[in-house]
């Protein structure tokens, strides 16, 4: 199968069964496929042994605090301003009671085509942004709890509504599509989706609450 331009962290990328996951990439163990820890462009190397499969991965394109940022095509030489309406790919850094605050990692089109084709660019710089309590829900907005639907580390997928002040963007997850699209247990395990609300710990059987996104 063909490997997608850019995959954002959950995107699934291949079966088990015709390739071995490699950096940046993880097994979820219910489908048994291989699905993108990372944001950047996938790749696969060829197999060395006879009978072996290839491997996929996804090479890490943003700079931390222990590693060089890698050049890449995938990174935007200007850095990409997000816009009203943009659908961008996030990371928790911080729950507060009436907000969760996150840093925008990937910027989208308005059209919010991701994973179907659409191109999207790693940020070279990591945007400040927050969800607010009332924008994490379409509905029963007064029942939002923010640490029921969010943890620190969390990737999500959200759509900026407005440019807000000089420190942050304002996003929403007020939608099916939108929320959480990747997150580890307290255990420190990849958790896998079961309802929009409960992702579960596969090594562990235990469930946490979340805002999560609907799967394409």
């Amino acid at each position: 199968m063909s490997l997608p331009d850019l995959a954002y962290p959950g995107l699934p990328l291949g079966p088990s069964s015709s390739y071995i996951p490699g950096p940046g990439t993880h097994l979820h163990l219910e489908s048994s496929t291989i699905h993108a820890s990372i944001a950047g462009r996938p790749t696969f190397t060829p197999p060395t042994a006879k009978g072996s499969k290839p491997t996929l991965s996804i090479p890490r394109l943003l700079p931390s605090p222990t590693h060089a940022p890698i050049p890449s095509s995938n990174v935007s030489n200007t850095n990409t301003l997000p816009t009203v309406g943009s659908v961008v790919l996030c990371r928790v850094t911080r729950v507060k009671s009436k907000q969760v605050d996150v840093v925008i990692l990937v910027v989208y089109g308005a059209e919010g085509k991701f994973g179907r084709g659409g191109e999207g660019s790693v940020c070279a710089d990591e945007w400040q942004a927050v969800i607010r309590k009332e924008d994490i829900r379409a509905t029963e907005k007064e029942k939002v709890v923010t640490a029921e639907g969010f943890r620190v580390g969390d990737v999500v997928r959200g759509v900026v509504i407005s440019l807000g002040d000089q420190s942050n963007y304002y996003l929403t997850t007020g939608r099916n599509e939108l929320g959480v699209i990747m997150a580890k247990s307290e255990a420190g395990n990849k958790m896998y989706p079961i309802s929009w609300k409960e992702f579960k710990d596969p090594v562990t059987g235990e469930t946490e609450r979340r805002k999560v996104a609907k799967p394409f």
